[in-house]
Order: C-alpha cells, then structure tokens, then sequence
C-alpha cells in the first residue's frame, strides 16, 4: 500500500492488475489483466472478472459481481438497496444488521457507458451495451443496446461471421 491508495489486506488481486492512484479497495476481488482506474471505490463482497476495465471515479458497491471482459465507462454507480434509509423505524442509525444487500450482476462482455446508474437486482446481459448517463431499472438482455432514463432497448448487436460485434 502507498500513499495514495488504500488497499486492505483482505483484497484479492489477480496478477497484472493494473491500479490506479487514489483508489479504495476492500473485501473485493478483482480478476487478472483488470485495470483499475483513479478514484474508483469496490467494496466488500464484490467481484471484478479478468480482462475488465473499470473507469475513474466509479463506485462499485457490495453485491456487484461483474464477470471477465466488461467496461465500465467513468463516473458509474451501482446501487445495492431499493429501499435505502438512514435510520431504522425507531429513529437508530442503520447498521449492517439492518438491511439486505442486493445483488446485481454484470455479464461477460457488456459495457457500462460513462454516467450510468445501475440499480439493485438488475442483470446486464452477455454483451449488452448501456449507453452513457442511463438508469438501468431493470434486466438488459443479451446483446441489447440500451440507453436512457429508464434504459429502454434500443436495438441489439448481431455477431459477424469472425466473430466480432458490429452495431446495426
């Protein structure tokens, strides 16, 4: 650990991990040949696949599972509770014992575009692409494009004979 990053020792790297300054990382896990850009927060419990980009000053919140091959574009937040409140009904402060965290889980593949937020128990299909300064509400199929506030479908990607994916 440096100056400029704070990684607990509960942190499980992958190898060739590349980090960024002024990140926050604990209980995570993050997958080989992933880079982590600046200001970024992962919290504990979540996990980042292999091959993954995740952009400055994103949040990644416990519950997140984002699987190999995924972008996540800059300034992205994932939230991980519908209903979040500070304090219980009796007016306490909440603690962990509170609430339950939600899961959301990233799909090999798909890319996250600056801006976005996604909320709790939501799945972002195989492939798919969320556009920039969406709001994911809900799954995303497989191979959608999406974009807005809801996200809503857009179009989907077709796979070319050698393998890659073009829009259309």
């Amino acid at each position: 650990m440096n100056s400029y990053n704070c990684i607990a020792d509960d942190v499980k790297l992958g190898t060739n991990v590349r980090l960024s300054k002024f990140i926050n990382l604990y209980g995570c896990e993050v997958g080989d040949d992933t880079k982590i850009g600046a200001f970024v927060e992962i919290q504990k419990n979540a996990s980042i696949g292999k091959c993954c980009k995740i952009s400055s000053h994103t949040f990644i919140c416990e519950g997140v599972v984002i699987e190999d091959n995924v972008f996540v574009g800059h300034g992205v937040t994932f939230i991980n509770d519908s209903y979040p409140r500070a304090t219980t009904f009796e007016g306490n402060l909440q603690t962990e014992t509170d609430w339950k965290v939600e899961r959301t889980v990233i799909k090999k593949g798909a890319s996250i575009g600056s801006g976005t937020t996604i909320l709790s128990n939501t799945n972002i299909g195989e492939n798919a692409i969320v556009g920039a300064g969406s709001v994911v509400t809900k799954d995303v199929p497989p191979y959608a494009i999406v974009a807005g506030n809801p996200a809503k479908i857009l179009r989907y990607i077709e796979q070319t004979i050698k393998g890659h994916n073009e829009h259309f």
